[in-house]
């Protein structure tokens, strides 16, 4: 499935559009993420626990798009971007939304 952020390819003509299709996911932070969250931010530095759940949230989430709209019929996705929110107090929503689209590869003829 090709992905982008853009709202068109270089390389594919876009040949329909289906619409809006999303993906989410929800984590929720656990008692020892959340006590080495706490003394990283107290010595300084990055957190590994809560990047490696961002990185794992955001691949679920563009998969369960890029899924959906394969389910309508789409090859490709242009416009994506992820949203994220807090739900409660530790939970952590990531929204991948995008523009499902068929996508054809352009040709020389294309380019003219």
């Amino acid at each position: 499935m090709l992905i982008t952020t853009t709202p068109s390819f270089s390389t594919h003509a876009i040949d329909h559009y289906f619409g809006p299709v999303f993906g989410e996911t929800i984590y929720g932070a656990n008692v020892l993420r959340d006590f080495f969250a706490a003394v990283t931010d107290i010595v300084g530095g990055r957190s590994d626990e809560y990047e490696t759940l961002l990185v794992r949230g955001r691949n679920t989430a563009m998969s369960e798009m890029a899924a959906r709209a394969t389910k309508m019929g789409a090859n490709a996705v242009v416009g994506m971007r992820f949203d994220y929110s807090t739900v409660g107090n530790s939970m952590l929503m990531i929204c991948c939304i995008g523009t499902a689209v068929t996508a054809s590869p352009r040709t020389a003829i294309d380019d003219g």
